[in-house]
């Protein structure tokens, strides 16, 4: 065996450079259609959702049968209390969860899985994270974003064969990507995989490696240099986690979700076949951002979950509590809460549908739709929670083990809000979410204009790009100034006791003013756009809630068609699109009138000092230490506290 190669250092890298990184790992084409896409481009394709996809009744049959004993493990089997008080899931949770086939929820069934559909698993991630949001974020990692998912869509056969079994029943998996000093700028990645015969040898750092410390297989990326052979660049690897030089040197410790194995994990010159490779070199960050286009819907599924959790407890208490005379709930103040939870949660739950089934279908592009799920899910489930602990009070911000030792009853509130603040950061920061939703919803005006406002392009070019973004636009442009939403008689169908046509024709009129908003900034901007972070921000948050009213509406008439609670259901859904309503005009005023450019020039004078004095009277209680640790590569000076569960 050849002497192993020397680890590379730290890649340095301009802005340009670390945008193009970004830029090739999107997925480039739209071979379906997205009916995100379209509302980002002021047109509201309704058809794509309308009538609102079913899914099989096999599906259905073995989703509910696997539902069914789930709900009876989680009832008799998981103690949240007991996670949250000694901040571990007990391995013998985890083992009976391997037994019941959990691991393998969406494994086929020819590699020994569950076969489950995204809804049903979405269903299942639900219910467990309702009762311990720590066993739900291992299932989620497990299968959302570690071995199955990448394997299910880039593995060779001869992979899938080998691994997918292991991760139905016995294995977990977890996913490396982040390190101590590159999170969202994927191209200073620094932990490197060297070619060496048949082998790759890793080394580097890898951060917040979430079942980390008890996985048994991993997904790692990293950065394969450019060599004879070897076209180089981030890619993907299935890497045994018993391999000599994987050390796991720290167990992390968090606010929320203190059951959760995540780890720090150091790789030092650990050989791993060639064949463990998952796509060719260079793919591993598409291969990142393909998997996360359905496995995000993993965490609004445990948000939806917490919204009904939210709406359970505020219901009970509200009613049980009283204040000057009546109920709090009667009060409007409290009240008012109560109607946003529940109004939230029915939307929510709505776009989580609608997007799983898409997804299950396969039939439109839901990379939009799923990150709209995600950004709005986790923000929204974060409001109903803080929501929640209002509604509570005092009780609301006392621990669960507190009120229980007092004699009352144990409702953990102030722990589903720190347990539902990571995914504000998980899979993707909402400023980060912001960033690609944008990207991809001004994807076709930079198809045909891009190459006028991209500085390298030649005089020719631009010439040519200026042309085509005129033809474009002529034929774009007249269609934003009328359609649907203004004739009186439109989306009918959705006129009962209940009137949520008038929602529609607004999402309809909606969608045309922001697509005209964009092409007016971007005429305004052109190629600082994409600095204009606040802007494009509030687009897209425009956005997603013109989804999700268009998701609570198409829900709210199955459920009427199947007379599943549908008079309620369109109860919920009119409530929830007039709370939307106000928001949307709210983001639209701040379209245009906002505090973004002086809010530079005050972070500008931070940063250098200026405002120093006012930190003046304080102490600070921090430690000592780096802001960032060091990540050079080499031999782990540490405890190895990885611990597979067996």
């Amino acid at each position: 065996m050849s002497a192993p190669p020397t680890p590379s250092s730290r890649p340095v890298v301009t802005e340009r450079e670390a945008r193009r990184v970004a830029e090739a790992a999107r997925e480039q084409d739209w071979r379906k259609p997205s009916f995100a896409k379209e509302l980002f481009l002021g047109r509201f394709r309704l058809d794509l959702i309308h009538p609102h996809p079913l899914p099989a009744d096999e599906d259905v049959q073995r989703g509910e049968e696997f539902l069914a004993k789930l709900r009876d493990f989680c009832e008799t089997k998981i103690d949240g209390s007991v996670i949250e008080r000694d901040a571990r899931i007990p391995d013998e949770v985890i083992d009976g969860l391997k037994e019941l086939g959990a691991l393998g929820m969406k494994i086929d069934t020819k590699y020994g899985g569950l076969g489950l559909t995204q809804v049903y698993y979405n269903k299942a991630l639900a219910l467990v994270g309702s009762v311990s949001p720590a066993v739900g974020a291992l299932l989620s990692a497990h299968q959302s974003i570690g071995v199955p998912q990448p394997l299910k869509q880039f593995g060779t056969q001869e992979q899938k064969e080998k691994f997918l079994p292991r991760c139905a029943r016995t294995d977990i998996s977890a996913f490396l990507l982040t390190e101590p000093d590159v999170g969202s700028d994927p191209a200073r990645l620094a932990t490197t995989a060297v070619p060496d015969g048949d082998d790759y040898v890793l080394d580097g750092v890898k951060l917040w490696t979430t079942n980390g410390v008890v996985a048994d297989l991993l997904v790692v990326m990293a950065r394969v240099p450019k060599s004879e052979g070897h076209k180089g660049g981030i890619t993907a690897f299935v890497v045994e986690a018993a391999s000599e030089g994987i050390t796991v040197e720290n167990r992390n410790a968090f606010m929320g979700l203190r059951g959760i194995e995540n780890g720090v994990t150091r790789f030092h010159r650990v050989r791993v076949p060639a064949a463990h490779r998952i796509g060719p070199e260079g793919a591993g960050l598409k291969i990142a951002l393909t998997t996360l286009n359905t496995g995000r819907l993993s965490l609004p599924a445990m948000c939806v979950g917490a919204g009904k959790w939210c709406l359970k407890i505020a219901r009970e208490w509200s009613a049980a509590r009283e204040q000057w005379g009546k109920p709090v709930a009667l009060h409007e103040a409290v009240g008012s809460k109560i109607a946003f939870i529940a109004a939230t949660t029915f939307a929510l739950e709505a776009v989580l549908d609608l997007s799983s089934q898409m997804a299950d279908e396969d039939r439109n592009d839901i990379r939009i739709e799923a990150a709209l799920a995600k950004l709005y899910g986790s923000e929204m489930a974060w409001l109903m929670a803080d929501h929640l602990v209002q509604i509570r009070g005092g009780r609301g911000f006392e621990t669960a083990a507190s009120l229980a030792a007092r004699g009352e009853r144990a409702v953990p509130a102030e722990q589903i809000l720190r347990d539902l603040r990571i995914n504000r950061i998980f899979e993707g920061s909402t400023e980060i979410m912001h960033l690609l939703i944008a990207r991809e919803a001004v994807d076709a005006h930079l198809s045909v204009a891009g190459d006028l406002i991209d500085p390298d392009k030649s005089l020719p070019d631009k010439a040519r790009a200026g042309a085509q973004a005129g033809v474009f636009y002529a034929r774009w442009l007249p269609k934003l100034i009328a359609g649907a939403g203004q004739l009186p008689t439109s989306y009918g169908e959705f006129k009962h006791e209940i009137d949520l046509s008038v929602h529609l024709r607004y999402v309809e009129r909606t969608a045309r003013k922001l697509a005209r908003s964009t092409f007016y900034a971007m005429s305004r901007w052109q190629g600082r756009m994409e600095t204009k972070q606040g802007f494009l921000g509030r687009v897209v948050d425009i956005g997603a809630e013109l989804f999700a009213m268009s998701a609570a509406c198409v829900r709210a008439e199955l459920l009427r068609v199947r007379g599943d609670h549908g008079r309620e259901a369109y109860q919920l859904a009119d409530a929830f699109c007039r709370q939307a309503r106000i928001r949307v005009e709210e983001l639209f005023g701040r379209l245009w009138t906002n505090t973004d450019d002086l809010d530079r020039t005050v972070v500008k004078g931070v940063l250098s000092g200026t405002y120093a004095w006012l930190e003046e009277g304080v102490l600070d209680p921090s430690g000592d230490g780096p802001w960032i640790a060091d990540a050079t590569p080499g031999p782990s000076r540490r405890e190895n506290v990885h611990r597979p569960i067996r």
